[in-house]
């Protein structure tokens, strides 16, 4: 089967889907692969490494389209890029399909078999295919990284001659993937890391890391599924602002991460908050790509507001473009491999890797929570 592997064209897109070495293991397990010419620019791969990889490379990205059993992106194609894919291919890709009904309607129609990176199931027999937790480990690490940059103190206490420097307080929201790899950071780096989460089981993790939890004492009626945070109340919401509210106004950093899968991003700290935080502090908004966390970050810039610098960078892992790369191409290879077997794709619909990732196939919507939602016209 032919893979092609084209160029990643949405904003502030680095990856690439396919790093040389995976391309080499996949082309020993039988399969030929064609990437579009400059393709791994931006993740510091050049064509000379996918050649020497045994990768053709080719300057014409219709043709790949139109050619190539199996489409492995980044980000989803556009709807017009996916008629040009020929009927019963294979589209592996981040879909984000809930929010996203053209891209799912555009490959019903065209006969493709769309599988969704971010819909493959968190257990633990697909843990090597968890392009979610490989990429938000890295978002973790950088965002730390970017506030640190942008404050003007140090994170450790520090004893001089001329004095003691306090350690920074760290303030983050979210305790998922990539909140506890923030906390992590930070602590390594010297500051106080303060954590909210609805979740209350997520305490023990948060401590083990060395973060204080910020504890709510009503029970929280968020609703989770497999890992992810599916539904909390406006009541809940804002109690949980209340609380906060004073840890944010003592902060150094504050970084938010918090998502509600399929969903806005809920509000957590409001401008009114921002206004009773110190002069010079930073707040890094991670969740800016679905609404914010914040309600005056904005997308794709850094901005100084009440004095307070707020960073909307969105798509943190493209930041390591490199690693970033590696670590999807590992996963995206994982998953692929898992479908296949002596060289063809098997579509093996009890099992629940395949079942939880498919989202069209054969001219069909097929994925149980889209089904009752999306009808094609």
């Amino acid at each position: 089967m032919l893979i092609g592997i084209l160029k990643e064209h949405k904003e502030f897109e680095k990856r690439v889907a396919l790093s040389p070495t995976v391309a080499a293991s996949l082309i020993k397990e039988g399969f030929e692969i064609t990437i579009e010419s400059g393709a791994g620019d931006s993740s510091y791969f050049v064509n000379d490494d996918y050649s020497n990889a045994g990768v053709k490379i080719s300057t014409d990205k219709n043709a790949i389209y139109q050619s190539a059993d199996i489409i492995l992106k980044v980000n989803a194609p556009s709807t017009e890029e996916i008629q040009l894919m020929k009927k019963d291919a294979v589209l592996i890709s981040f879909a984000w399909a809930q929010t996203n009904p053209d891209l799912v309607e555009a490959a019903a129609k065209q006969g493709i078999s769309l599988c969704s990176m971010d819909a493959i199931p968190r257990i633990s027999r697909a843990q090597k295919m968890d392009a979610l937790s490989s990429q938000s480990n890295l978002a973790g690490y950088k965002t730390v990284i970017m506030g640190a940059n942008a404050l003007g103190k140090i994170f450790p206490m520090l004893m001089t001659a001329a004095g003691t420097i306090r350690p920074a307080k760290v303030v983050i929201m979210g305790a998922g993937v990539v909140g506890l790899q923030a906390i992590a950071t930070a602590n390594r780096l010297g500051a106080i890391v303060e954590v909210s989460d609805i979740r209350p089981e997520t305490k023990e993790q948060i401590e083990s890391l060395g973060g204080k939890f910020i504890e709510l004492d009503e029970a929280s009626d968020a609703k989770t599924e497999g890992g992810y945070v599916k539904d909390v109340s406006d009541e809940f919401l804002k109690k949980q602002q209340a609380l906060i509210a004073k840890h944010v106004s003592a902060a150094d950093l504050v970084i938010t991460t918090a998502l509600i899968f399929g969903k806005k991003a809920p509000l957590l700290v409001t401008e009114d908050m921002v206004k009773n935080m110190q002069n010079g502090s930073v707040l890094v908004d991670i969740a800016v790509e679905q609404g914010g966390n914040c309600e005056i970050s904005e997308y794709g810039k850094t901005v100084v507001k009440h004095g307070v610098t707020i960073i909307g960078e969105p798509n943190l892992p493209s930041l390591l473009p490199l690693n970033a790369s590696e670590l999807y191409a590992k996963n995206i290879s994982a998953f692929l491999l898992h479908l296949t077997n002596e060289n063809a794709i098997q579509w093996d619909m009890n099992d629940e890797i395949t079942a939880g990732a498919l989202i069209t196939h054969q001219g069909n919507i097929v994925h149980p929570s889209l089904k009752k939602d999306l009808q094609l016209n």
